[in-house]
């Protein structure tokens, strides 16, 4: 087989399993008329590439999310939110406290999407709502990813205003935060931008890895304390791991 006779079946293989939904070794082999140990090895490079998965049943293929990093390099940033929406409904399950979806915008966090939990206290509604980003969880997990100079100049616009006496207003101070949250994988706010409420945000990243947005769960500080809301960080992040997957990140 041939270099090229390799590549074009393979992408025939691609073409069947975005046809079919998901198909079998012997099946493929069938449709592109080659032999079964042939197909086998295909699917196998592809699966190493990401581009197909197993399905749930041995021996079943399907595409794999390695189309959507190629796909993403066409079509540039997809709907963060649209990737999002089942997981964020599935989260609130999990963790009780309500969930949103954040980009940074110019030097504040703004949240795109929110699902409430079911205990939600109060009727806030922060979809679209501007917040700082250095007393909140998502606005920090976002600084915390930024490039040195950049989250400078983001800081610089920001003015770091103090909004309860938990605010970090000093930028040694922030700075050290940023790390730990960089280190750990999640930032957390206890009472930074409201009192009575704690927040933890974990990062979502691009086919390329570049963190785009922020997960986040926040919820009343007598009900989501200090060690619940470390408790269930390890969901967010899984969820947001997923989040990322759907966009095409494979890491």
């Amino acid at each position: 087989m041939t270099g090229v006779q390799s590549v074009d079946r393979a992408v025939g293989v691609l073409e069947i399993l975005a046809r079919r939904g998901e198909a079998g070794v012997s099946e493929v082999a069938a449709e592109i008329d080659v032999h079964k140990s042939t197909a086998f090895r295909l699917l196998g490079a592809l699966e190493a590439r990401g581009l197909v998965e197993q399905a749930g049943e041995r021996g079943k293929y399907r595409l794999g999310f390695g189309i959507v990093r190629l796909a993403g390099a066409v079509t540039g940033r997809l709907d963060v939110t649209q990737q999002g929406r089942e997981v964020c409904e599935r989260l609130i399950e999990e963790i009780g406290e309500t969930v949103n979806i954040a980009v940074l915008q110019e030097h504040y966090a703004v949240n795109l999407h929110q699902v409430r939990g079911p205990g939600a206290v109060g009727t806030h509604n922060w979809v679209g709502q501007l917040t700082p980003v250095h007393a909140t969880s998502s606005g920090k997990i976002l600084l915390a990813h930024l490039p040195t100079e950049a989250r400078a100049r983001v800081l610089a616009a920001s003015g770091l205003r103090k909004l309860t006496p938990h605010t970090l207003t000093s930028k040694t101070k922030l700075e050290k935060n940023l790390a730990e949250a960089r280190e750990r994988g999640y930032a957390v706010t206890l009472e930074e931008l409201e009192i009575g409420l704690h927040a933890v945000a974990a990062p979502i990243r691009s086919h390329d890895g570049e963190v785009i947005a922020a997960l986040s769960a926040s919820g009343p500080a007598y009900r989501f304390t200090e060690e619940r809301l470390h408790e269930l960080a390890p969901a967010l992040l899984k969820g947001a791991q997923e989040i990322s997957h759907r966009m095409g990140y494979l890491g």
